[in-house]
């Protein structure tokens, strides 16, 4: 049995949704409060017990490079000022014992392709895919949960919550039938179906444990959706040759690739960060007084 212990971050985007603040800067390193999304994203996989975070990049991405790298400069000027929270916070970004490693994606040709640039660094093991854009907040870490999963059923394990049906043609789709409490053996996967053709309301988001046999796959699956080269495919052609699991993960996800879910996710952090959370509260409660008044 082989532990989960590598990471794909696809991070090649453009993040157009979010021009023009995206037009130099990655979507990934847009703060919510004071830690950008993939800081979030890389220290979630630490606490699934993950220690190989590799990231597929492109252009105009070193900006991820240099936040996960030492910065000799800036460490030196908060010792000399005596700044030790600050620059612990600084020096254990994503966490100590983590190793970063760094794939070009020379064309943005989909998801599908991101994970399947990973092939030489993950080789013939299991592995995650982490998307940045979900934020989810819960107790146990989404991954962690999904890592001791793997550990018990040696399945592929795909992140799924119930959507409105309206929202089908922005996720991909699962049609299942249950397997134990939150956790589902999927028969059909789709990709941003009409809502009146999905098969469920059963959407996959950003979270995925997958088993080495998903790169064979990919390595044949056409363009799709969009003219991409589609996870979700893969993951279809991979339920021809072995189970794959759907979880409904304990958690609440924050799609930050929407202005709105975004705006929203750092209210809420916000609200509850120890430095501006009372000050914060006090605010929004002001506003709701002025507004009802």
């Amino acid at each position: 049995m082989k532990a989960i212990t590598k990471a794909v971050f696809p991070v090649a985007g453009m993040g157009t949704r979010f021009l023009p603040a995206t037009k130099t800067s990655p979507k990934e390193m847009l703060p919510v409060v004071d830690k950008p999304l993939i800081q979030y994203a890389v220290e979630e996989a630490a606490a699934a017990g993950i220690t190989e975070m590799v990231f597929i990049t492109g252009r105009n991405k070193r900006a991820i490079e240099d936040h996960f790298d030492k910065a000799y400069e800036l460490e030196t000027e908060l010792e000399s000022r005596g700044k030790v929270d600050m620059l612990e916070r600084v020096r254990n970004i994503g966490g100590k014992d983590i190793n970063c490693i760094y794939v070009r994606q020379t064309e943005a040709l989909g998801l599908g392709h991101a994970v399947l640039c990973a092939r030489p660094v993950i080789g013939d093991h299991p592995f995650a895919v982490v998307l940045a854009d979900d934020l989810i907040d819960s107790k146990v870490p989404a991954l962690r949960q999904m890592v001791d999963l793997y550990a018990k059923h040696q399945w592929s394990i795909l992140a799924v919550q119930d959507i409105p049906r309206s929202e089908t043609s922005s996720y991909g789709i699962v049609a299942t039938e249950k397997f134990q409490d939150h956790l589902h053996r999927i028969q059909h996967i789709v990709e941003k179906p009409h809502p009146d053709t999905a098969p469920s309301t059963l959407g996959v988001v950003g979270r995925y444990i997958l088993n080495p046999s998903i790169f064979r796959m990919l390595e044949h699956v056409h363009p799709g959706a969009g003219g991409e080269i589609q996870l979700t495919d893969g993951i279809a052609a991979l339920l021809m040759e072995e189970s794959v699991l759907a979880y409904e993960f304990e958690g609440t996800r924050h799609d930050c690739g929407s202005k709105l879910g975004y705006l929203q996710a750092n209210i809420l952090y916000g609200l509850r960060h120890p430095e501006v959370g009372g000050e914060l509260g006090a605010f929004v409660r002001a506003l709701n007084d002025k507004r009802s008044a």
